[in-house]
């Protein structure tokens, strides 16, 4: 619910809810870009055992949210809800700062990540949808800026989190750089609380209906005795391979069925949006198992066949960890989000702006032209090892179509989406996307390197041989898409007349131009 109060603009109200995700997503990339080689140079699991041991941790990481935007949306509010998900998730960070090599407790402290991640995650998306609600011409603009916070964070602590690992580890023992990494993510997550109680009062009057009741003990203990009961049982889910499998594969059969209820239940005029959802979440859910090989093949593949140095012209530059590569992905999403941004509004100006679904198939082009670049880069590897700059511009054109499909992924939700389903339906785009992040960490295990292959010609062969058929799937990707294009322009058109035809919700205050909030 967003009621209108004339002395906060809808930039400063944004401005909060930007710096928190921020400040969240530097915690939570800080983590990611060193797990899966944590957990085989610290655990000693073999890299398909870490690759679906963290696929599964991100499908409940991403499964989490359809809970959590529910109890936003009808228990203990929207601003609440996001607020708890930040402190919770400090603890989980602030967990894996203790140094053990206990593999159990990784999986609590992943456990206590994911329901942190729940409760965050679609509550902070949802409110950027409800401070802008009435203002649609901003939505996409807001919605890639906002996509942009994201990488801002991440970009940071990907940067910091491997070489703080190194650095520490070189001065007080491997553990303690290990652990050192992981609680510079709980201090980030402390620092954007602050933050954020600094400048609450900006969402005040943004919200959903329980944020604008008094707060309710007894129902929020009930939602944190039932949080502490998910921690164990996601815990429980990651030890066991098994286990997470048969969830994922149920959660996919379970959203898929809420949405066919939604649409089958729903008013006549909500029907041609709730089915254009569908459709490009279906997309989506192709999008992030491309996606999940950033963490997972692209960052192995980092380890054993990349040459670390950055050199122009014979010229020495710098040279990277590792792990430091998964950070191009934010660095391009920073660069090319304002030019996004600009071409929306220019387009949009001209009457010209391409659909939702055509940005889709523009994006599914560029990530299958990025795992290409991947693929011909190994033709001029010296050694086993391809120039760093193949890296920059396969994510370069990675990046690109991440923006197109993921950035917009939750504009399609707050433009297709009826209001009184956003907070549930931000959450089952979640789900949907954890699925596939799993299915990217099975699709990584084709990559897998044997015990003792050590020859980076053989490795090689290996991953550019999957990273090449990757390229090959995101052409298909891109021909489905433009194929479904008629489809979908019908089914906007039919969402846009009834919507015309509907009262129009109330607007909130909007500024003259759009800037950067800082």
């Amino acid at each position: 619910m967003a009621t209108q109060n004339p002395a906060v603009s809808q930039t400063r109200s944004f401005s909060t809810v930007f710096l928190i995700e921020m400040w969240e997503r530097f915690g939570f990339y800080g983590m990611q870009v060193l797990m899966v080689t944590y957990m085989m140079k610290k655990l000693g699991f073999v890299d398909t055992h870490a690759n679906l041991v963290w696929g599964a941790a991100a499908a409940l990481i991403y499964a989490t949210p359809a809970i959590g935007g529910w109890v936003g949306d009808k228990l203990i509010g929207t601003r609440r809800t996001m607020l708890t998900g930040a402190v919770v998730l400090g603890l989980g960070y602030a967990l894996l700062w203790i140094p053990t090599s206990n593999p159990y407790l990784l999986y609590c402290a992943l456990g206590v990540i994911i329901v942190g991640n729940g409760f965050f995650k679609p509550n902070a998306g949802n409110l950027v949808r409800k401070i802008y609600e009435g203002d649609d011409t901003k939505i996409d603009s807001a919605f890639t800026i906002y996509y942009m916070a994201v990488n801002v964070g991440s970009m940071i602590s990907m940067t910091l989190t491997p070489w703080v690992r190194d650095y520490v580890g070189e001065r007080y023992g491997d553990a303690w750089g290990w652990h050192t990494a992981f609680g510079i993510c709980a201090i980030g997550l402390l620092l954007g609380l602050v933050n954020y109680m600094l400048m609450s009062r900006t969402l005040r009057h943004i919200g959903s209906e329980p944020d604008q009741k008094p707060f309710n003990l007894a129902r929020f203990g009930a939602v944190m005795l039932a949080a502490t009961a998910m921690v164990f049982i996601a815990a429980f889910i990651l030890q066991s391979q098994t286990v997470a499998r048969i969830c994922v594969y149920a959660a996919g059969v379970v959203i898929l069925g809420i949405f066919i209820h939604l649409i089958r239940s729903s008013e006549r005029s909500e029907r041609a949006g709730l089915v254009a959802a569908l459709v490009l979440t279906v997309q989506t859910i192709f999008f992030f198992i491309f996606y999940q090989q950033m963490s997972t093949s692209l960052n192995l593949f980092a380890q054993k066949n990349v040459n670390l140095d950055f050199s122009v012209f014979g010229m020495h530059l710098f040279t990277w960890i590792p792990e430091q590569y998964q950070n191009l992905n934010a660095i391009w999403i920073v660069l090319l989000s304002p030019v996004l941004v600009f071409a929306y509004n220019s387009l949009g100006r001209a009457g010209k702006d391409p659909s939702v679904a055509a940005k889709f198939a523009l994006g599914f082009a560029a990530v299958a032209a990025g795992f290409f670049v991947y693929g011909i880069g190994a033709h001029w590897a010296v050694a086993g090892q391809v120039s760093s700059w193949t890296m920059v511009w396969g994510y370069g054109l990675y990046s690109l179509g991440e923006l197109l499909v993921s950035g917009l992924g939750l504009a399609m939700i707050a433009r297709y989406v009826p209001a009184r389903m956003g907070g549930f339906m931000m959450g089952a785009y979640y789900v949907a996307s954890g699925i596939a992040q799993y299915l990217g960490s099975v699709v990584a295990n084709f990559a897998h390197i044997p015990e003792g292959l050590n020859d980076p010609l053989q490795s090689l062969q290996i991953y550019t041989g999957l990273f090449t058929k990757l390229g090959w799937v995101g052409l298909g990707c891109t021909a489905i898409a433009v194929a479904v294009l008629p489809l979908m322009k019908k089914l906007s058109n039919s969402h846009a007349e009834h919507a015309a035809k509907a009262d129009p919700l109330p607007p909130v205050r909007s500024e003259e131009g759009w800037e950067l909030p800082g």
